[in-house]
């Protein structure tokens, strides 16, 4: 598949693989989150385009806070965090009782002791679901190759934290498509 990817979402691919290796968020798996991160990353892309297009350029710090924050709790969404306190669990204090006996960090797998760790990075589930998405967004556009374009419009798509992040400032499918294709783009591979 990786063949028909176009040299940006490539990059958007290293980039991910950059964050899991070290530079900011840790782990060993690449998820969507850190697909996100690294088209945050992007300049002179059609998908860097689009988010500065959808004022996401001037907030790329806040999408990162928003994706932090989740990750310290063990990657629940907003959504899924109320969801509990409606059933009387407090994520939040479940989330400082974890890191007082813990360590900051303690949820989101990123404590600074994991020298275990010796494998290859890998895709998680999530990931290797988006990369996927972004194929069969490309062909509903009738794209022949797979951008970072596709890459963010397969995030929008896929429930989660990436998603919701990216819904809470403003860019959702339909606004990625209008923004890149125009009026007549609308199709929506899912």
């Amino acid at each position: 598949m990786f063949e028909r990817f176009t040299k940006d979402a490539r990059d958007v691919v290293k980039g991910a693989y950059a964050y899991v290796d070290g530079r900011d968020e840790g782990g060993q798996v690449v998820e969507p989150e850190h697909l996100l991160l690294a088209l945050l990353d992007r300049e002179g892309s059609r998908g860097s385009f689009a988010l500065a297009a959808l004022g996401l350029g001037e907030r790329r710090e806040s999408v990162r806070e928003a994706l932090r924050e989740a990750r310290r709790r063990a990657g629940l969404t907003q959504a899924e965090t109320d969801a509990l306190a409606g059933l009387g669990i407090d994520v939040e204090e479940i989330v400082a009782r974890v890191e007082e006996a813990h360590g900051v960090g303690a949820l989101a797998g990123d404590r600074k002791d994991k020298r275990w760790w010796s494998g290859r990075t890998s895709f998680g589930r999530g990931a290797k679901d988006v990369l996927e998405r972004s194929l069969r967004v490309a062909l509903a556009q009738r794209d022949r190759h797979i951008g970072d374009e596709h890459i963010l419009l397969a995030l929008t798509l896929r429930p989660g934290v990436a998603a919701e992040v990216l819904a809470d400032h403003g860019v959702t499918y339909e606004h990625l498509v209008r923004v890149l294709y125009g009026s007549g783009g609308e199709a929506k591979a899912g």
